[in-house]
């Protein structure tokens, strides 16, 4: 069913399925927790618009369960984002530029407050946040609308992969200035509408992104802690660890 398309009622489904209307109305429940219908009162269930937040939920339970979650993403990012900087240096207009220089712009001036002395914690979060903007940028300046969906529902696990992967590239004596290089690359490759040598980019950043990884979880024995959890947690971590 289409988007804004009502539900029949709950007898017209009862008698249609064969089943109780307290199996119809829980079944719609279900439906609306997923978030593909809307119910308001005094009105029939209507179908929504998908959004990715049963995606999302499938992979931040992953990256919170299991180490292994983190490279699966990874790997999934490594076919996906390849493709995405191709086509984003084919078919990026103006404002998609625009919008990838903005978040990249905003990792900098992350970066740049961080050495200042300001909050640390804080510093790398806009940080992350800015990079999955980057990366987001991207995806929609491909033109593929399943890639800007996939990047959309992704947003959050990713800033979580982000948050890991940065602890093994400090680990390996890498600095932010060093991972707005590679985010540099990639953007200058897509501004010259050269779809090779941006793909080239992006996969040289994310294989370097799962060497940071390895590290990362190398150091902490797999007890990764989520990325809101900040220093305090990873360093309990590490003790759980040993």
């Amino acid at each position: 069913m289409v988007p804004g398309t009502h539900l029949p009622s709950e007898a017209e489904l009862a008698s249609r399925y064969a089943v109780s209307r307290l199996t119809v109305r829980e079944a719609v429940k279900l439906l609306e927790g997923r978030g593909l219908v809307e119910i308001a009162r005094g009105r029939k269930a209507t179908v929504r618009e998908p959004d990715g937040s049963a995606f999302t939920d499938f992979l931040a339970a992953i990256i919170h369960n299991d180490a292994k979650g983190v490279f699966d993403l990874v790997e999934v990012r490594l076919s996906l984002e390849v493709q995405s900087a191709t086509l984003a240096a084919k078919r990026a207009n103006r404002a998609g530029l625009a919008a990838i220089e903005g978040a990249l712009a905003e990792m900098r001036a992350a970066a740049q407050r961080a050495v200042a002395g300001e909050d640390r914690d804080a510093c790398e979060r806009d940080f992350n946040l800015a990079d999955v903007g980057f990366h987001e940028a991207i995806a929609l300046s491909s033109g593929n609308r399943i890639l800007s969906y996939l990047f959309e529902a992704m947003a959050g696990p990713l800033a979580e992969g982000f948050f890991i992967s940065r602890r093994g590239s400090l680990a390996r004596g890498q600095t932010l200035d060093d991972t707005i290089d590679a985010h540099q690359r990639v953007l200058d490759a897509i501004r010259q509408g050269n779809g090779r040598l941006a793909g080239d980019a992006m996969r040289n950043h994310l294989k370097d992104t799962m060497r940071d990884i390895r590290v990362a979880v190398s150091e902490l024995g797999g007890n990764l802690p989520p990325a809101s959890a900040g220093p305090k947690s990873l360093a309990a971590a590490r003790r759980i660890a040993e």
